[in-house]
Formats: C-alpha cells, structure tokens, sequence
C-alpha cells in the first residue's frame, strides 16, 4: 500500500470527553434544534439565513464575523433565522490546494489531522458558548462527523459527494436538517435521490459498527448551479427551475418539501456580488407563486468580514483564502433587505 501511516486518530467519544458540552449548551442546541427544525417543516415561517466564510480559515475572524451576525440575528430574529457556516473541509476538484481546517489548523503550515480535528470542536463549541448559535458545516468526511454532531445544527452534502451512497446513508441517521446539492452537472434526478436515500431507514457499516438508521425527515435540496461539458456556468434558481422542483418533490411524494438556494458557486458563476440580486430575485418568485413560496425555506450565501478573497500567506484579515465572499457591510444590508422583503 502506497501509504505512510502517520499516526492513529483519537475517536470521537475521546475528542468529546476532553471537550464537552455542558448541560447549558445542550440545552441551547436543543432550542436552536427545534427552531430550525419547525422551519424546515413549515410549522414557522421563518427564513433561514445559512451565511458565512466559503471556508473556516481562521478562528479569530470566523468568530467575529460570527460575533456580528448575533448582533442582527437578534434585530431580526421574528422573521430570519440565521446559521453562520463553519465549514471546516473544503472539497477540491482536484484534490489539491487548502482542503480546511481540519486538514491544516494554520493554513501556512503543514496538515496536522490530530490537531485539525481538535481546532474544528474547539472553534464549533466556541461559536456555541460565545454567541448562542449552533452552526453549519459540510459533512465532506463522514465519519468525522461524529466529531461534531453534538454541537452541528445544520449539515450540507456538497455537488461533489452528492452521489455518494456513504453521505446518502450517513444523512439518513442524522437528527438535524441535511441539505444535499445538486451535483455539478446540474442533474436534479440526482439529488432527488439523494433526499430520498436520506429520507428511508437503512442498516450500513458507520466507522466500524453495524448501524440502522431510522431516515431524516429534514433531508431537502440545495440548489447551486451547475457547470456544462464546456466549463461554462448555469443558474438553476430562477422562477421556472423552482416551479419544477416542487414538481419534482410532489412526484417523488417525499416528506417536508424544502430547497435552500445557493446564491454563490455556478448560480452566480463566482461573481459574489451577484449573491444580493440573486436573493432579492428568488423573493420576487416566492411573492408570485404559492408554491414557490412555500418551498424556498432560504439562502446559502458565502460571506466575510472583506470583499473577495485572497491567496494563502496575503494576511488580510476576514479574507477568504477559497471562493471569493460578500464583505460585512454588504452582508449586513443584503439581511435587512431579506426580512424587510419576507415580513
């Protein structure tokens, strides 16, 4: 086997017992559980926000960008329910480049597994504990999910892990909202199955145990865009790619119909400013059919303290070194708008 063998990785239950949650954070996430939960199956009609950095690069600035979004969740807490994103693996197409925190707990040095995976619980719990919100992060890896699930209040399967029979059956044996993309190729059939692979009971192997799962009611599309054979960008978030969605949904008969919409990757081709005429143009649909309305349950949107981004070793501050972000004060207009425009 063409490996070096580094060193083996303490378990999840050893990570959770030198980093627990308290009985006072539990009870935190349970609340933020049932809150985002009742979004999903429409039983509120608020809006979910999932905002934040492409990828969590940094702990300081992840946690005041962070730190910022409390201040306007509570302004807007009666219509938004905002999840800032901690996205601690960032998938790449080719398998090269900065693959996140997990990886590489400082992103000018080499990848230390042992000490990504404690960087991740730390700065998830400390999301928890400093600001009361639970957070999302991409399910990249499977297995380490177990690392974080006490603390996780929203997972995303990404367009490239979409058809992964390994994702599908992990999300099915998750108790929290697990959106899963349209691939790349911008077939919605794939993702359909996904959300119904997630939705059904299964017995699998999980991390070395013989598992059954009971199926996750909150599984629900996220649509991003797609690309074609020529590389070139489609948008798959306008009227007409909603309607036949929740046509797609009532075909399959699948439970708590619900598509968050990407505002970043192929819908905007890259170009993040677009991420404000996007939202505001996925509104307008949702006031002009009912049924468009009633499945948009909200946005993805990649956002920072900086416009932009910025190669690895530039050291500004609140800069994304992946995607390029909505900067702060553009981010904080675009989430009034948002409320203004649902209330």
């Amino acid at each position: 086997m063409n490996m070096n063998f580094i060193g083996k990785l303490p378990i999840p239950q050893e990570i959770k017992a030198q980093y627990p949650v308290t009985p006072e954070l539990e009870a935190i996430k349970a609340a933020r559980d049932e809150e985002i939960k009742n979004v999903f199956t429409g039983d509120s009609n608020k809006f979910i926000l999932v905002i934040g950095p492409c990828s969590a690069d940094n702990p300081d600035s992840v946690l005041d960008y962070i730190s910022r979004l409390r201040v306007v969740q509570d302004r807007v807490k009666d219509r938004i329910v905002i999840i800032p994103r901690i996205y601690t693996g960032k998938p790449r197409t080719t398998g090269d480049g900065y693959k996140g925190l997990i990886h590489q707990p400082n992103p000018n040095e080499k990848p230390d597994l042992i000490k990504g995976i404690i960087a991740i619980r730390e700065l998830h719990m400390r999301a928890l504990s400093e600001t009361g919100f639970t957070c999302a992060d991409e399910m990249l890896y499977p297995d380490n999910h177990r690392y974080l699930n006490d603390l996780i209040g929203y997972v995303a399967v990404g367009a490239r892990s979409v058809e992964n029979q390994e994702h599908r059956l992990t999300a099915s044996g998750l108790n929290v909202p697990v959106g899963m993309k349209n691939p790349t190729s911008g077939d919605i059939s794939v993702m359909m199955n996904s959300i119904t692979a997630a939705q059904h009971a299964h017995a699998f192997i999980y991390r070395g145990w013989e598992v059954e799962s009971t199926g996750n009611p909150l599984a629900h599309a996220i649509l991003r865009g797609y690309v074609d054979e020529k590389g070139h960008s489609f948008p798959n978030y306008h009227y007409e790619d909603l309607l036949g969605l929740s046509e797609a949904y009532a075909a399959k008969n699948l439970q708590n119909p619900a598509v968050i919409v990407d505002t970043n990757h192929a819908n905007s081709g890259k170009k993040y400013l677009e991420q404000i005429r996007i939202a505001k143009d996925v509104l307008h649909s949702c006031r002009q059919n009912a049924d468009i309305n009633k499945l948009v349950k909200g946005f993805m949107i990649e956002s920072y303290i900086e416009d932009g981004a910025q190669k690895i070793g530039d050291g500004v501050y609140g800069k994304s070194i992946t995607d390029p972000c909505l900067g702060w004060e553009k981010t904080e207009r675009l989430i009034y708008d948002i409320a203004d425009l649902r209330a």
